[in-house]
């Protein structure tokens, strides 16, 4: 219940999506924040993530993977949703499922993970962007133990064709 004002509003703005500044884009998303925010034990998180171009209605296919400073690790796949706002700005909710090792990390409860989330990012006028993201991952009560964790991120996403130089 508490993400349907989110959903809500993200159906309202579906047709926005379509008009978007690099829809027909790939991106590299290299990304780093903190993980399990809401724990004094939180610890420093690396990611990249591969974005695929818009398949319509600003969803794109995602998958990436993340380390933390404890060794875990979570590779995942799933979908972005770029919602436009205008003035540069979009809002990308996302949901994501994979597969978490704890390392000497976080205890997650188990070894498949669900990860849900929001970003705001900022479009440069070379299709870059930079953004914020807040996340929240956990087995949505597959396993007997379900702690969850939070994690808060930055990240620049960078257009494939910068890198394949076409």
């Amino acid at each position: 219940m508490r993400f349907l004002p989110i959903a809500l509003s993200c159906v309202l703005m579906a047709p926005v999506a379509m008009a978007q500044s690099g829809a027909d884009k790939d991106y590299l998303v290299p990304y780093a924040g903190i993980f399990d925010i809401g724990d004094s034990d939180a610890n420093a998180q690396f990611g990249l993530e591969y974005r695929f171009a818009d398949i319509g209605y600003g969803f794109r296919p995602t998958v990436g993977a993340n380390v933390d400073d404890e060794s875990a690790a979570y590779v995942y796949g799933g979908l972005n949703w770029d919602l436009p706002l205008g003035y540069n700005f979009t809002l990308t909710p996302n949901f994501m499922a994979g597969l978490y090792h704890q390392g000497a990390g976080v205890d997650l409860g188990g070894g498949i993970e669900f990860r849900s989330g929001l970003e705001l990012s900022y479009a440069f006028e070379n299709e870059s962007r930079v953004g914020v993201a807040f996340n929240h991952i956990s087995n949505a009560s597959i396993y007997d133990s379900n702690p969850g964790a939070e994690t808060l991120l930055i990240n620049y996403h960078i257009p494939t064709d910068w890198v394949g130089g076409e």
